[in-house]
């Protein structure tokens, strides 16, 4: 006999790549939590912050890599990694914008982040794709090669991850300027400054990447709404 729809719905949520994603999605809560703590006593604890920002980014290339390894690629886990990237990113945006002037970058990178990737996966889904990443009939070149190369895609999005946390790591009090700050590392000549300009490079491709997304998957939006419109 076959098994129940319960039991096969369990065995899913039992992937190990899915349980690697809802513990790196507890891990994200738990840094908000800390943060929130943080805010209210007017004191951060950076150590303990930057380790679990750590151990949650390093479950985002270790679930996938289990998802391949043993074949258990599903859309309840490519959404999960999805929600568990946004909700660790969006919480350490959140964290700089009350760290730096103008903290209003830090809430538009954050509502870029999310838009693009929420078109994304809504596009994704009235076309059919079985992933947000199957980009290959998209005219943006830039948009392909970021999707199909996992070796670069990995680059820019570490990249990312780095120059938020260095930006963490270097902020001193709630009123200095983001740019002199970012300037003032890349002259100490360290390794520090050339991991800072590198990760500079990552986080550009990744803000452009966002925008050609954002637009792409509103053009298929609007697209499906205008056939379905004509339809008979």
């Amino acid at each position: 006999m076959g098994r129940s729809s319960a039991e096969r719905t369990l065995s899913v949520y039992l992937y190990i790549p899915n349980i690697i994603g809802m513990l790196r999605l507890l891990l994200g809560y738990v840094r908000v939590i800390l943060n929130c703590i943080a805010f209210a006593q007017c004191f951060y604890d950076k150590r303990v912050f930057a380790i679990l920002y750590f151990i949650s980014f390093v479950g985002d290339g270790v679930d996938g890599w289990f998802a391949r390894k043993f074949n258990q690629v599903s859309t309840f886990g490519a959404v999960l990694d999805m929600v568990t990237d946004r909700v660790s990113t969006a919480c350490l945006l959140v964290v700089l914008s009350q760290l730096y002037q103008p903290g209003l970058v830090f809430l538009l990178l954050l509502a870029l982040d999310i838009s693009s990737h929420w078109f994304q996966m809504y596009s994704t889904f009235l076309t059919g794709k079985a992933s947000h990443k199957d980009v290959k009939d998209s005219t943006s070149w830039l948009f392909r090669v970021y999707y199909g190369n996992r070796i670069f895609m990995a680059f820019c999005c570490v990249s990312s991850e780095v120059l938020y946390i260095i930006l963490y790591l270097l902020s001193r009090n709630h009123s200095e300027n983001v740019i002199n700050v970012f300037m003032d590392a890349v002259k100490q000549a360290s390794v520090v400054s050339l991991l800072a300009v590198l990760a500079l490079i990552g986080w550009a491709v990744k803000q452009v990447v966002n925008v050609i997304q954002m637009k792409s998957a509103a053009d298929v939006c609007v697209l499906y709404d205008i056939n379905r419109r004509e339809r008979p």
